[in-house]
């Protein structure tokens, strides 16, 4: 849900319908199809739709259902054999999916979703009609829990959602591809940018749980990507780079009025002796996670 949140808000804001799908069980999807339980669709009147469930494979069906006005209730879905070639799963695989107009959910779903905070979304049910959908806060003691994940038993439907950490990678060359491939080896969402504004773009949305890594050359591309990642709410900017490329960057920012760089790690890394590639993405990516630990830390000086 995290992914369809801010067009839901915006609709809500908007006095615009919108209903969201999320899927809650599956059978028979075939080996090594790992959906992710945190993803949703939100449908808008007139074909309007963001996000997707199981790769599209039941975004038509969920459409002509909503169309027809079903909504309130848990509906089971069986993916068509050109769905399933298109989404790469097994014909006639099972999902159970909820329906929900946005407006039935809890209203302060949605800002807790863009920030990307994790929550538990408690579903009852009568039969198959929704008979209430509540925020419940974790009980005291409560490890968090580690990712999302749906479960349907007795009439209730419990969605815990947990958010993964984004990072945006701007620039190109071997630094950035080993920052991309380590990023992914953590399990975070890897996001890529070449030019300022498509960095831009994806900083945008980022809350204090993820990412941004500057490794790009030219001031024009790193420049408007440190702007856009210091307007806003990312837990960790890393600037890459030797400290003479750090001022030039610090240079450009400043004459556009962006002075307070307290918030940049540069050069981003800790002080490990990288000076490979893949060293200098170890070591940067250690240093985004001391940081959300709260980890004091040492910077490193790269030489590119």
């Amino acid at each position: 849900m995290y992914e369809v949140a801010l067009t839901v808000a915006a609709c809500l804001r908007a006095g615009t319908h919108v209903d969201v799908a999320w899927a809650v069980a599956t059978e028979g999807l075939g080996p090594g199809v790992t959906p992710d339980p945190a993803d949703a669709v939100a449908l808008t009147p007139g074909g309007g739709r963001v996000g997707s469930l199981l790769g599209g494979a039941l975004d038509a069906q969920l459409g002509e259902l909503v169309a027809a006005g079903v909504r309130r209730r848990l509906v089971d879905l069986v993916v068509s054999p050109v769905d399933a070639i298109v989404a790469g799963v097994a014909p006639e695989a099972r999902v159970r999916v909820v329906v929900m107009p946005a407006e039935g959910l809890p209203a302060d779903l949605w800002d807790r979703l863009r920030h990307r905070e994790p929550v538990t979304l408690v579903t009852r049910l009568a039969g198959e009609e929704v008979a209430s959908v509540e925020l419940v806060p974790p009980a005291h003691g409560d490890a968090p829990a580690a990712a999302s994940r749906s479960d349907v038993a007795d009439g209730v439907v419990t969605t815990v959602l947990v958010p993964v950490p984004r990072i945006v990678v701007v620039g190109a060359g071997p630094i950035p591809a080993a920052v991309e491939a380590a990023a992914a080896l953590l399990g975070w969402h890897v996001h890529t940018a070449r030019d300022g504004a498509t960095a831009s773009g994806l900083i945008a949305g980022l809350a204090a749980l993820d990412k941004v890594v500057v490794a790009a050359h030219d001031d024009d591309v790193a420049g408007p990507a440190l702007e856009a990642a210091l307007a806003t709410e990312v837990g960790y900017i890393g600037a890459v780079g030797p400290r003479r490329v750090q001022q030039s960057r610090a240079d450009w920012l400043a004459y556009r009025g962006v002075t307070d760089l307290s918030r940049v790690h540069g050069p981003a890394g800790l002080d490990i002796g990288a000076a490979t590639p893949a060293e200098i993405a170890v070591s940067v990516l250690a240093e985004a996670v001391a940081v959300a630990a709260g980890r004091s830390i040492a910077l490193a000086e790269h030489p590119t």
